[in-house]
């Protein structure tokens, strides 16, 4: 089984439901864990807002953030393309405390991705991009 859907919206949070909603599709046939189709779109929603919050927080709202989700046998990956600086992904996660020790806001998100994430990367591609990369068995 193979199931592929793509979005394209702005830079925008208010644009969330409208992710949420378009992402629910991933979830046909429901996954029979519920936590993990939670994990999922607590996937999906911190890696949108992380893009929106950070890596397009100097760019026009108009700046598109291209999405693209795939259910496959045993496992749903999540691609999110943004156009903004270079981040260091690692490095960010092994400067970042742990839960029980960030007091800040900031870095959770990451930090929360990386552990319920089964793979996570922040990489450059061809076309002066970069893709964030979610993968999450069920």
């Amino acid at each position: 089984m193979k199931n592929k859907i793509y979005l394209r919206v702005n830079t925008d949070l208010k644009a969330s439901p409208q992710v949420l909603s378009w992402f629910e599709q991933m979830n046909q046939p429901p996954i029979p864990d519920k936590k993990i189709w939670w994990q999922c779109q607590t996937l999906m929603m911190e890696g949108f807002t992380n893009i929106v919050e950070h890596a397009h927080r100097k760019l026009p709202i108009e700046t598109p953030i291209e999405i693209e989700a795939v259910r496959l046998d045993k496992y749903i990956e999540i691609r999110i393309w943004s156009q903004g600086e270079p981040f260091d992904l690692e490095r960010k996660l092994q400067q970042t405390s742990e839960f029980e020790d960030n007091e800040q806001e900031r870095g959770r998100g990451l930090k929360i991705m990386s552990v319920i994430a089964d793979k996570l990367s922040y990489e450059p591609t061809g076309d002066n991009r970069y893709c964030l990369f979610i993968s999450k068995y069920y």
